[in-house]
């Protein structure tokens, strides 16, 4: 069994204790907080069984190892996770479900990483893919950012990106790449199919090799002056794009 881990903030623990309350060990909370919501939030952990410690500010700080905790951290028991891609999309298969999937390039953000959970979750994707050696992995600031997605929303870093980019063309998930000079915009796209939606870190954007891997590329019209959008928002404009497409078939 794998070691617990800490997750902070409002949103983080409720989400965990709202959907996995056996798996928290127990929440700490700052006793110097006694507005309505620290009130409302300590109930409902009572009310689902769930042990709640007081501390002060600065033993919480210590233990989410961040002073924006919300006066919140938990420690819990790792989630069951899907061992791989393969049985993910085998899965999805089963079920008859067309995947939609996000790949990350290079994103080493904690806060960045965290958003993009939030809005994987919230669009529907079924995973977010990431390479081991150039991404940020789940620790507990991502926790807090992605607002209980690190939990719901599977997250496979993979060894090498191009490579795991063909073996999904290989099960027929179309992989679009974005990118500021691509001749065909977002709108412009079928997002419907299974798909793959490979966005670059801001600044940089995708490697050369996981954009030469990708079947095409797209871009995300600007309007105004600046040039291009943070990766969170931009996976947000595409996964909900994609999402729209699919409501509307």
């Amino acid at each position: 069994m794998s070691s617990p881990k800490v997750i902070f903030g409002f949103h983080a623990v409720g989400v965990r204790i709202k959907t996995a309350p056996k798996s928290v060990l127990e929440v700490l909370f700052d006793s110097s907080r006694r507005d309505a919501r620290m009130k409302q939030f300590i109930a409902r952990a009572q009310d689902a069984g769930v042990r709640v410690v007081e501390a002060d500010s600065l033993r919480i700080a210590k233990l989410a190892g961040s002073h924006g905790h919300q006066g919140i951290a938990a420690r819990v028991e790792a989630m069951p996770q899907l061992h791989s891609i393969d049985e993910l999309l085998e899965g999805l298969e089963a079920a008859g479900t067309v995947p939609l999937l996000l790949v990350l390039d290079s994103v080493t953000d904690p806060h960045n990483l965290g958003a993009c959970l939030r809005v994987a979750d919230g669009a529907g994707a079924h995973a977010v893919i990431a390479p081991k050696d150039h991404a940020a992995g789940i620790n507990a600031t991502v926790s807090k950012v992605a607002s209980g997605a690190a939990d719901t929303m599977p997250y496979f870093m993979v060894t090498n990106l191009s490579r795991t980019l063909n073996e999904l063309k290989e099960r027929s998930i179309w992989c679009v790449g974005t990118s500021d000079d691509a001749p065909r915009t977002l709108y412009q796209t079928d997002l419907k199919r299974p798909l793959a939606l490979v966005l670059g870190a801001e600044g940089e954007g995708m490697r050369q090799l996981t954009r030469k891997t990708c079947d095409e590329l797209i871009s995300i019209p600007m309007a105004g002056a600046v040039e291009s959008l943070n990766v969170s928002v931009a996976s947000g404009v595409c996964l909900y794009e994609a999402m729209r497409q699919r409501i509307a078939v």
